[in-house]
């Protein structure tokens, strides 16, 4: 299995360039035809980690999806994230904030949503909005937006200490390739449903998202919550690299499945006994 979290993982104090970043990269997988076997294999290890995650109560996942419209955030929960028992997995959506959330902290809607002991939740999109629309488009001012990127490291270092691990994925297309998933969706009478004017409108802002993007990652990525740069015009590579980052950061965490509270020995005879009676 190939390491792709210390590929590409951002390190604390990077001053990140997504230009450096080449979202066509795919490794040595040619097609998805190539990487299929491997992300089922991970897959299946991905539903046992969880199960053991769970069954323990000690401990949570949260995982947080950013990306550029049409990056893929459905896809990865789709492909990657329904390999988890649903009894222990959640996916959270923020849309544009209520007239109860504006009322509050911008966090506040988030702590509500995160994760339980022995919980999976997915943000599909999540706080970094806050840094990002807001900041492209001027919702806030410089001074309310510029302090936020240590708020959030303040609540994501809490989280930590509380038993939550973080891992944040940002899904990196190209331009072009956004266009062209804009005009499958097009041609697609089954997604149209996903067009909206502001697809194309937020593209004459592509180089404004892009420095956003830029300085988030580098003010908050840390050893805690790290950030990941994914290359993803090649949706099954990115499955692939995302699901096997979670399965290696799982894996290192040891979950021990507990003991039994009752006698086993004990409830075995009583089984036996019922056995030979019927």
């Amino acid at each position: 299995m190939s390491s792709y979290q210390k590929q590409f993982r951002v390190e604390p104090g990077t001053q990140v360039r997504l230009k450096d970043f080449d979202p066509e990269y795919a490794d040595d997988h040619e097609t998805k035809k190539h990487a299929l076997t491997e992300i089922e294999v991970v897959r299946q290890r991905l539903d046992d980690l969880q199960y053991r995650l769970y069954a323990e109560q000690k401990r949570s996942l949260l995982i947080c999806l950013q990306a550029p419209d049409a990056g893929g955030k459905d896809g990865v929960v789709r492909h990657v994230i329904t390999s988890m028992n649903p009894q222990g997995c959640r996916v959270v959506s923020f849309k544009q904030p209520s007239p109860e959330e504006l009322a509050h902290d911008f966090l506040w809607r988030i702590e509500r949503q995160c994760p339980r002991r022995g919980e999976v939740v997915i943000f599909n999109r999540s706080h970094y909005e806050d840094v990002l629309i807001v900041r492209v488009h001027d919702l806030v001012p410089k001074k309310v937006w510029s302090k936020r990127y240590e708020q959030i490291n303040d609540f994501e270092r809490r989280l930590v200490a509380g038993g939550t691990h973080i891992l944040k994925f940002f899904l990196h297309i190209s331009k072009d390739e956004q266009l062209q998933r804009f005009k499958q969706r097009l041609d697609d009478p089954g997604r149209q449903w996903k067009i909206s004017e502001a697809d194309y409108s937020e593209r004459e802002y592509w180089a404004d998202y892009e420095n956003a993007y830029e300085a988030l990652l580098g003010k908050c990525s840390t050893n805690d919550a790290p950030w990941y740069v994914i290359p993803s015009d090649h949706k099954w590579f990115r499955d692939l690299a995302i699901a096997q980052i979670i399965v290696e950061t799982m894996e290192k965490l040891g979950f021990e499945i507990p003991k039994p509270t009752v006698n086993i020995d004990e409830i075995r005879q009583k089984y036996h006994k019922m056995e030979k009676e019927e």
